[in-house]
């Protein structure tokens, strides 16, 4: 300020009159600017519209029929009808329900205050004033979407979250038990877990938890409901005495790589935009899976002296699990490392867990999305170091990122597993049991749950 009055002085009343003008001349050459951005309307972004509705179809292609066939092929060929309708309807109704309140309680409502930081509200019950005009804002200042496009994007996700859990109860459960659970389970934790970690007014939200597309709102959620579903329902016949042997890799080899492919939209999609952070998570999503799957193969041939086929595609499926937290957050090194480490857990935790706990999971949901999902969340606060190649948010520590990481796997444990026994208790009230009959189990739910059979 000394050095400006100086030159002042020196220079005449002419340079101390264009000093003394500087700010009114600032404030009226900032007029226009600021008129002009008020003036400014976002605009929907055609590009990342197409994106985002390939992205929803890829989603769906994991779930009908990417997991269908891969559940399907896992379990024997008397209940092969039975998981596919179970993943088929369950896809179905938890459609309508996202439609009908689901959408509405995760991502309206009040930004604060209430309820807010667990759930939303039903302002927008059954899309109430979600138009073709209106709109949802991606991550770039000025574009949006339509707000339907983020709609059905995020059907995708509550849909394919609550038919994981199928894997878990295959072979012995009620079909109309199954459907009762699942929309018990979706309204009370997938909508919430939902709200908590992805809307702005969100507990964990709020707190910075990592979440990309879906480590805790999909893979822990539906892993620990998976759990406790498989806990209470009680063992198949069989269990630890018989063999229970997959009846049709061939299904299950074509359902995972169908997982794989759909995962893109899953997680490159989650970007909800397409730019080089999506070409990023692309590229993870390559990666991780294919690290976690040798990983899993070379684990596999110093254990047991052989490297199946299952256990390549199990593998795979697990690092996509664990990567799908991190997609975002990763570079392509952090991943290769965090899908094989992951897969390494996973393989541990279906071959020496499940046996030493003798939980019957028939299909290794809490061993695979489980156990994959906590890895990768508490993983993500790793890989998220710029130090590794990865793209933290302002204010990192990895460190304080990893505690923030643990608080919520801990909250999505607790919160899922409770509702999950209290969801099952209910049905098992209303249906008078939630297994099918022993003798219904040994003739095979194809035929007495649903009069029909695969193969003739």
């Amino acid at each position: 300020m000394t050095g400006l009055k100086t030159s002042t002085i020196l220079g005449g009343g002419l340079l101390a009159t264009l000093v003394l003008a500087l700010p009114a001349l600032a404030q009226e050459a900032a007029a226009p600017v600021a008129e002009a951005a008020a003036a400014v309307v976002p605009v929907i972004d055609k590009g990342d519209t197409a994106w985002m509705l390939v992205c929803t179809a890829l989603v769906i292609l994991m779930t009908i029929p990417g997991l269908a066939l891969f559940y399907g092929g896992l379990v024997r060929a008397k209940n092969i009808l039975s998981v596919l309708t179970q993943v088929f309807a369950g896809f179905a109704m938890l459609a309508l329900l996202w439609v009908a309140y689901g959408y509405s309680l995760a991502f309206a409502g009040p930004t604060e205050g209430g309820l807010s930081a667990f759930v939303g509200d039903f302002s927008k019950f059954f899309l109430i004033g979600v138009t073709p005009d209106s709109t949802a804002a991606t991550f770039s200042a000025g574009f949006e979407l339509p707000e339907l496009v983020f709609v059905i994007f995020q059907l995708t996700f509550a849909a394919i979250t609550g038919t994981l859990i199928v894997g878990a109860i295959a072979e012995r459960m009620k079909f109309g038990a199954l459907m009762a659970f699942l929309a018990i389970w979706f309204t009370f934790s997938y909508v919430p877990v939902a709200h908590m970690v992805w809307s702005g007014p969100g507990l964990l939200f709020n707190l910075g938890a990592y979440d990309f597309a879906g480590g805790t709102v999909v893979h822990i959620n539906s892993g620990i409901a998976a759990l406790v579903a498989a806990i209470v329902l009680g063992p198949r016949v069989g269990f630890l005495k018989e063999p229970i042997a997959p009846h049709n890799l061939t299904f299950t080899y074509i359902g995972a790589c169908l997982l794989w492919v759909g995962w893109f939209g899953f997680n490159a999609g989650s970007n909800l935009e397409a730019n080089g952070l999506t070409a990023q998570a692309f590229l993870n999503t390559i990666t991780a899976p294919a690290a976690a799957g040798l990983a899993w193969a070379l684990a596999e041939r110093l254990s047991r002296g052989h490297a199946s086929a299952l256990g390549a595609v199990s593998g795979a499926v697990a690092g996509l699990v664990a990567i799908t937290p991190a997609a975002g957050f990763s570079g392509t090194f952090g991943a290769i490392v965090l899908g094989a480490v992951a897969s390494l857990v996973c393989f541990w935790a279906v071959v020496n867990l499940k046996p030493m706990l003798k939980y019957d999971d028939s299909l290794d949901v809490f061993g695979i999305h489980g156990i994959g999902g906590i890895v990768g969340a508490l993983g993500t606060a790793i890989v998220a170091s710029p130090s590794l190649g990865g793209y933290a948010l302002d204010g990192y520590s990895m460190g304080g990122q990893f505690m923030i990481q643990l608080t919520a796997v801990a909250i999505a444990v607790v919160w899922s597993g409770v509702v999950a026994f209290v969801a099952l208790m209910i049905v098992k009230a209303i249906f008078g049991g939630l297994r099918v009959t022993e003798s219904a189990e040994s003739d095979g739910l194809d035929l007495a749950t649903h009069g029909e059979r695969a193969y003739n």
